[in-house]
């Protein structure tokens, strides 16, 4: 339950090295919806996203180029990934990029003071490193390679050869913390979620933490470490750390304070860096764990992991431009169990449109508001006596709010969306099973046909502000038509199943048909 306290939620930090796809939308809109429904509750809320702009695989590409890595990073971030917001109508509060000077001097001051608490040494490490995950492979993560990299050891995520690195690097005595890890997930069992997430997080760490390499000396692009200037913060610790120095810390104590700690949404992939190495970091710099992480599942194009190299990337704007941002945004919340990994598919995108958007929910507001035009003039009725065919709608309009906020409290905004549809079903039902175009013949009917059509703008009413975490464009628009008093995203979400809150002559204005028939090709 929304409790008016602060609510802090991040996605991951992008690698800017690849174009967007529907991957990073679905996180992308997934954690903005949840901000925007805690936001609109009365929560404290505050939304951060960014890049991740260091490392061996922006160097290589960058050089690949002809450009220093910052000209590189910047035309990728002002290029791909800042538009990217605006397609998906994301309401972040902060994008924060690890070039930044606000972060890498706050990352030095962090990493420093672990040094100075003596949870960093120095050390040789030889291991096989994958570029593309910018990681010291273990050997769960290591395949035989075949066809052209037959007799190499590849990654089992990226397919490709590894590189066997010998250094001398600084290390994370990340083994310390191997028991008070487990003591968390044991007292904060939703510390990971879903289920499933939890139990690998747990597995992984029974079996034995390694220390952890935090320093590269091969390559100079990314943040120096402080006490020896030979060596760059290994790109993980310094983008993890992205969470606390884009709220302040180190510099801001009464804005760290307010905001920290934080719920962060990841991929699975990522897991185990958010779960194990960033939890144990904040432990040993004396800060709170984060209060939540929530790894969802991967999107899959023809059975496989979204992936650029694979070209199974699917760009963002390609679902837009065809049907819009609140289709985009609503599909893929609600066609996918959040946690678990979902296919995604032209023709399901298209059946779900046109049967619960455009059909189910956008008929709903036309025809209301078309109703209430012909035989009220464009002015809400006042309601009759209501008989338990009204009652039942109020009950379902209460029940759905209830449920839709339990929901997006639990991370899942699949559920809250298939509660809130229940007032959609209810309201298409209640409309055909009462027939106000045959109550609109008989005066006699009128008192009826007022109650009917006040009860169906006022479902709309309480639609509109339930689904604008999920739908701000389309629901404006209908919030705008019914003429409803106030701003839409100043309703409090958690009064949204009150009924009666549409006054009795409000004028409603014309209405556009909220999902247009689209003309699909791919």
């Amino acid at each position: 339950m929304t409790s008016g306290g602060s609510f802090y939620i991040t996605t991951p930090i992008y690698y800017p090295s690849d174009l967007p796809h529907i991957g990073h939308g679905y996180t992308s809109v997934a954690v903005d919806t949840l901000a925007r429904w805690h936001r609109q509750a009365g929560d404290d809320t505050w939304m951060l996203t960014g890049t991740d702009e260091h490392g061996q695989k922006m160097l290589r590409a960058a050089t690949a180029n002809g450009v220093t890595p910052q000209e590189w990073v910047d035309k990728l971030v002002e290029e791909s990934w800042f538009p990217l917001l605006t397609t998906l109508d994301v309401a972040n509060d902060d994008f924060i990029r690890t070039t930044q000077p606000r972060h890498e001097e706050r990352v030095k001051k962090f990493v420093q003071a672990l040094y100075d608490s003596g949870y960093i040494y120095a050390g040789e490490y030889e291991a096989l490193y994958c570029v593309g995950c910018e990681e010291f492979k273990p050997e769960a993560e290591i395949v035989d390679g075949t066809g052209p990299f037959e007799g190499l050891k590849v990654c089992a995520i990226h397919s490709k050869p590894l590189e066997l690195l010998q250094e001398k690097n600084y290390f994370f005595k990340l083994s310390e913390f191997q028991d008070r890890l487990l003591e968390l997930y044991k007292t904060q069992p939703d510390f990971v979620r879903p289920d499933s997430a939890r139990n690998e997080v747990v597995s992984f760490v029974r079996s034995g933490l390694k220390d952890l390499s935090i320093s590269r000396s091969a390559f100079d692009w990314g943040i120096r470490v402080p006490w020896d200037e030979s060596h760059v913060i290994y790109v993980w610790v310094d983008a993890l750390l992205n969470y606390a120095t884009a709220v302040g810390y180190g510099d801001d104590p009464a804005e760290f304070e307010r905001r920290w700690p934080a719920y962060h949404v990841v991929g699975k992939d990522i897991l185990r860096f958010h779960a194990v190495i960033w939890p144990a970091m904040l432990m040993a710099a004396g800060l709170e764990v984060p209060k939540g992480i929530f790894a969802h599942g991967w999107l899959l194009v023809g059975g496989e992991k979204m992936s650029k190299s694979k070209l199974t990337g699917i760009a963002p704007t390609e679902i837009t431009d065809v049907f819009g941002s609140d289709a985009y945004r609503f599909y893929f919340l609600s066609a996918i169990a959040f946690g678990q990994d979902g296919s995604f598919s032209w023709e399901d995108l298209s059946a779900r449109y046109q049967a619960e958007l455009a059909n189910g929910f956008g008929n709903l507001a036309s025809r209301t508001i078309a109703m209430i035009g012909r035989y009220f003039d464009g002015v809400v009725p006042t309601p009759g006596d209501a008989t338990d065919l009204d009652l039942r709608v109020q009950s379902t309009v209460a029940d759905a709010a209830a449920a839709a906020d339990a929901a997006m409290t639990a991370f899942r905004p699949d559920e809250a969306i298939a509660a809130i549809w229940r007032i959609v079903d209810e309201l298409n039902g209640y409309i055909t099973e009462n027939e106000p175009w045959a109550l609109a013949k008989d005066d006699a009917n009128r008192g009826r046909l007022s109650t009917v059509l006040y009860t169906a703008a006022e479902g709309l009413r309480a639609l509109a502000v339930l689904l604008s975490p999920v739908m701000p464009k389309s629901t404006a628009t209908l919030w705008d038509a019914l003429g409803a008093p106030g701003e839409l995203t100043a309703q409090p979400l958690r009064d949204a199943g009150a009924w009666g809150q549409l006054p009795a002559g409000t004028r409603v204005g014309a209405l556009a048909p909220l999902f247009p028939r689209v003309e699909q090709t791919a």
